[in-house]
């Protein structure tokens, strides 16, 4: 197997630890709940408490990677991780519970993106789709896997069990990347922005606090707008900050690259719609179709198998129709797909809903092969770690989005209709068909991209493209 594949396996193993995570305890808060004598709702902390470390935390991963070495980071993000995992486990008060959390989102802001990056530093361009392809099945399994599994162990061993089988995990991945991954770095390395930092971690966290709280009840309406508030005004005094610092933490000059402004608010506008899977989904199948969480898990798990799938097609696919072709389509297919999510029914024959659901999951995930390769495709060497820092705050962003504007529209809908039962059938398929037009949206963004858009990525034309770039060369 090619070394770069196994740094690419390494890389998605940890992924898949920290995207499992991510989900695995919603299922399990009201056992956990019942046994830390807190109400259920309270619970909530714990989910807002690891989306809040990981905005806060992802845009230094960059600076941090260039600084000690990508191979150091990341495994000092594993053992993070695992320790914040431990310590979860052991948690025997809400408070103890939030804190690991917080550890636990500092091991995964870490991994996530110097996971990344060192796979860009380690794999030649005209592999880089095929590498690649093997990072976003992590990112789709995880939160399908994450609430069944959670509520397996939850069922048959203990909620305790949840964080602590990440240990082994951990253990293994830390032995894999010493002995298989190399310790890249660049040669020299910018300063912390410590303002950046400041105005960039106050900001994200006071907007993803305002986000995880509107429409769910927990936090007083005038709370939820001033978090939010908040959190635009550090937002924005970052934007004036970055426009005059030497080294921004996040460098917003990077948007003036073609591809990358492409798949940073394009791919944020598909991501949010798709985003909302993982909530409005589950929610659908138990409580407007009463099944329990087992069966709903089984069902909502065939997405990961078409996701699966599409690794070993991406590449040729790209190859034949490039990059601007591909993000068209497959984010219009795509977008289709989750409008049929909410046509579903309790009478819809079972493997018509699983063939949907395997179709649509390989869509997505040839989209997000294509904008996690395409998003790097112009950028310098030297602003790598900048760049995968910048996207994976932008990833993280509109994920988060995705739920929160997903619940929003599946209550609002409910407000509009009148109806007593806020988890009408009826009320899923109109909030399925608005998260289906908000990643409809980032077509208008592909549409701008140039035909000929990541050319240099597809094996086929990187060998076309060589000689070119050696006369290049020899011409200067």
């Amino acid at each position: 197997m090619p070394r770069y594949l196994i740094t690419a396996l390494i890389v998605a193993c940890a992924l898949f630890m920290e995207n499992l995570d991510a989900t695995v305890i919603s299922t399990s808060l009201p056992a956990i709940a019942l046994d830390l004598h807190e109400d259920p709702i309270s619970l909530k902390l714990t989910l807002m408490s690891y989306l809040v470390s990981l905005a806060v935390f992802i845009p230094a991963s960059g600076w941090a990677a260039d600084r000690f070495g990508a191979r150091t980071i990341f495994r000092l993000a594993i053992l993070v991780f695992t320790l914040g995992s431990i310590s979860c486990g052991l948690s025997s008060t809400l408070p103890g519970l939030v804190s690991a959390r917080v550890v636990q989102g500092l091991g995964g802001a870490m991994m996530t993106p110097v996971g990344r990056l060192l796979l860009l530093r380690s794999v030649e361009r005209s592999d880089l789709v095929r590498a690649l392809s093997y990072l976003t099945v992590p990112a789709l399994l995880g939160p399908i896997a994450g609430p069944l599994l959670g509520g397996f162990i939850t069922t048959y061993f203990h909620w305790r069990w949840i964080f602590w089988i990440n240990v082994p995990i951990g253990i293994v991945g830390i032995i894999l990347a010493t002995a298989f991954i190399e310790d890249v770095r660049e040669e020299t390395s910018w300063p912390l922005d410590v303002t950046g930092f400041l105005f960039s971690g106050l900001g994200l966290a006071s907007l993803i606090f305002g986000l995880a709280t509107a429409g769910r009840g927990f936090a007083p309406l005038d709370v939820t707008i001033a978090l939010v508030g908040f959190g635009a005004l550090f937002l924005t005094a970052y934007v004036f900050h970055a426009r005059r610092a030497a080294f921004p933490l996040l460098d917003l000059s990077l948007l003036s690259v073609q591809t990358f402004r492409a798949s940073v608010t394009g791919g944020s506008l598909f991501r949010i719609g798709i985003g909302s899977i993982p909530f409005l989904l589950p929610l659908m199948l138990q409580m407007s179709f009463g099944m329990n969480p087992f069966q709903s898990g089984s069902i909502t798990f065939v997405a990961s198998a078409g996701a699966m799938l599409m690794k070993t097609t991406a590449g040729p696919i790209l190859r034949l129709f490039g990059f601007r072709r591909v993000l068209i389509s497959t984010a219009i297919l795509s977008a289709g797909f989750l409008a049929c999510y909410g046509l579903f029914t309790p009478t819809t024959p079972l493997m018509l809903m699983m063939s949907v659901l395997f179709i649509g999951g390989f869509f997505r995930s040839l989209e997000f092969t294509s904008l996690n390769a395409i998003v790097y495709a112009e950028i310098e060497p030297a602003k790598m770690s900048r760049a995968v820092s910048f996207a994976s705050v932008a990833q993280q962003l509109s994920l988060s989005l995705g739920i929160a504007v997903g619940a929003g529209a599946l209550q609002g809908v409910g407000r509009f209709s009148g109806g007593a039962d806020p988890f009408a059938a009826e009320n899923f398929k109109w909030a399925f068909a608005a998260m289906a037009l908000v990643s409809l949206s980032s077509v208008l963004t592909f549409l701008r991209l140039p035909a000929d858009a990541g050319s240099e990525l597809t094996p086929r034309r990187a060998k076309e493209a060589q000689p070119l770039n050696q006369k290049a060369s020899a011409d200067r």
